[in-house]
């Protein structure tokens, strides 16, 4: 990378269903404080909405704006046809309701070069616009909500089994054919795995900030948690030894809690001292999560913790084995045409 001139970036966007987040999104990206050439190549899932027109309003209005068509939907689809489409040596992946900080890409290139990562990512800085909102950002940025998570929780910076989003060289990627398309769920966290294991750096900061939209509803959030679960438990059969005790833990709640109810309705009160201590675990650690907030945010950080909890737990319970073996079967991820060298 040049010192005089900084590399050029692809910005790379899955988009389906994102009318209400997408312009502001984009604007965030080419608003960048980055002095190096920029692109952004938005993959256009079959969206319900007017994601289509807004993507076509951005195209007219800024050359540096591109679309393609992801006929799937699929997330790890719709990256590997924007990685294909851009051109650039660093791709920095943004979904379609992310808002970049200011100086997001001009820190993260600064950082590949320092660290010599193959991908560098930072926080996930959840943001509410309403009640509901707010108590999921608050759920998902508590370690209560999330563990140890330093992308969801904060932390120094250090070498990271995982970044959120990631801003990646490109010889990275195409060394390992993209994304694999099976992973419709947990395609980031297999991909920066595959990068560990052929002896690649993934880096995490804190410098590095993404504002992030919540699920707008419980049913939204649950399902969300839920495919999270059932994927990330493909990613562990797939991936031997790649599990660990803060991915035991939903599971283990979902049936500690169901064992209780069962025994404290069919048997003796006791039983439901695991339920009922859950419970006040959730109520006790959403007045911290909860400091600063309004009344209503507050009284709904319990609803949404146990929502993530419980949903990403029996996701991960009921993930069908033939989900795993789909994905064996396929064992290459599309490959990704080259574009510039780093």
């Amino acid at each position: 990378m040049s010192e005089s001139q900084p590399p050029a970036v692809s910005v790379i966007m899955p988009v389906l269903n994102e009318e209400r987040h997408l312009r502001n999104s984009v604007r965030h990206i080419l608003e960048q404080e980055y002095a190096g050439e920029l692109e952004v190549v938005i993959a256009l899932g079959p969206s319900t909405d007017r994601t289509d027109e807004i993507a076509a309003e951005l195209v007219r209005e800024d050359p540096r704006v591109h679309t393609v068509p992801n006929p799937t939907g699929r997330t790890p689809a719709a990256l590997n046809a924007a990685i294909k489409a851009s051109r650039h040596p660093v791709v920095v992946r943004v979904d379609g309701h992310g808002m970049l900080s200011a100086n997001y890409i001009a820190t993260a290139v600064r950082l590949l070069e320092e660290t010599g990562a193959q991908n560098v990512g930072g926080i996930m800085h959840a943001e509410g616009e309403n009640d509901w909102e707010h108590a999921v950002a608050a759920a998902m940025t508590s370690k209560i909500g999330v563990g140890n998570a330093a992308f969801h929780t904060g932390g120094a910076a250090a070498p990271a089994e995982t970044v959120y989003l990631g801003v990646f060289r490109r010889e990275a990627l195409e060394q390992q054919g993209g994304y694999n398309e099976e992973f419709i769920r947990a395609q980031d966290w297999e991909l920066n795995f595959r990068i560990r294991e052929a002896g690649g750096l993934i880096w995490f900061s804190p410098e590095l900030k993404v504002s992030y939209r919540p699920r707008p509803s419980m049913r939204a959030l649950a399902k969300q948690y839920k495919d999270y679960g059932r994927w990330r438990h493909v990613v562990a059969r797939y991936h031997q030894g790649s599990i660990n005790l803060r991915y035991l833990a939903p599971p283990t709640a979902v049936v500690a809690i169901a064992a209780g109810l069962v025994v404290g309705v069919a048997l003796t009160p006791w039983g439901l001292v695991v339920p009922g201590g859950y419970l006040a675990a959730i109520v006790a650690g959403s007045v911290p999560a909860g400091k600063g907030l309004p009344v209503g945010a507050r009284l709904r950080i319990p609803l949404a913790l146990a929502t993530m909890h419980l949903s990403w737990g029996w996701g991960f319970l009921t993930s069908p084995r033939a989900l795993a073996k789909k994905v064996i079967a396929s064992r290459r991820p599309a490959v990704v045409a080259s574009g510039s060298g780093v």
